[in-house]
């Protein structure tokens, strides 16, 4: 049997794909469902991780596993956070990946989307998150070449409102679903036997007056906690991307 180990954070973890009964699933489970004969499945993914606390904590849980498989989904997080360092990171999800491949798993990794894109934000913070995200990718499409990891792009299809939840910050059922099916045609390309998951959602869309309580109630918690370094940091970045589109003359003059 197979043994996945899924490391990274909330997306993997499951939010936005809640089961009736309780609990969430999420397309690393949905991945694993598809794997030979199932798989020995292990959800090591914290909701809030950054790069550096999967580096920490949970790669040494998977190395403890000795996965076959490995899923290293991690960065949203830093690119929006004032120290986010693209060299600092670079080194540690470089380190991540090629300690999981010495140990003999084949990584999944992903290119991730534009967070400016996916919230609609004003170009005077988009543009800068934009840069932010494009120089992680960078360094995520370096990671792939070198260590050869089974290297999907989301920036594409997560634009689309139907994957995405009521926040905008979590997959869908939907999402959830395109995304474990991206990595399934992945691994069947890089010759490794998997089905397909069904792209078809099975849980009940939530009413539009369930995605208002959400809001109104876990919705702004999760942005409370998120504002006493996101939102400073979004007014850092407007005002440099602000300051940078001024005339020449006018900063010359003030």
């Amino acid at each position: 049997m197979i043994r996945f180990a899924a490391l990274g954070d909330s997306v993997t973890s499951g939010y936005g794909d809640p089961m009736p009964g309780g609990g969430r699933r999420g397309w690393a489970a949905l991945l694993a469902a598809s794997l030979p004969d199932g798989a020995d499945f292990h959800n090591l993914a914290v909701s809030g991780a950054r790069i550096g606390d999967v580096a920490e904590r949970q790669l040494p849980a998977a190395l403890d596993l000795r996965p076959h498989l490995a899923s290293v989904l991690i960065g949203m997080n830093d690119t929006l956070r004032g120290d986010f360092d693209p060299v600092s990171l670079g080194r540690s999800l470089t380190g991540m990946v090629a300690t999981l491949t010495a140990g003999g798993a084949t990584v999944l990794t992903a290119r991730l989307p534009d967070p400016g894109r996916m919230f609609g934000l004003p170009g005077v913070i988009a543009r800068p998150l934009g840069r932010r995200m494009a120089a992680l990718n960078e360094v995520l499409d370096e990671i792939a070449l070198i260590h050869e990891t089974v290297h999907i792009d989301l920036a594409e299809a997560a634009y689309a409102r139907t994957h995405w939840s009521v926040d905008r910050l979590h997959p869908s059922e939907r999402g959830h679903r395109l995304l474990a099916h991206t990595f399934a045609c992945a691994l069947r390309a890089a010759g490794h036997p998997v089905r397909l998951p069904d792209l078809e959602t099975t849980n009940p869309e939530p009413t539009v007056r369930e995605k208002v309580w959400w809001m109104a109630t876990q919705g702004n918690r999760w942005l409370l906690r998120r504002s006493t370094d996101l939102l400073p940091t979004l007014a850092r970045l407007a005002a440099h991307e602000w300051l940078a589109a001024r005339p020449t003359a006018m900063r010359v003059t003030d």
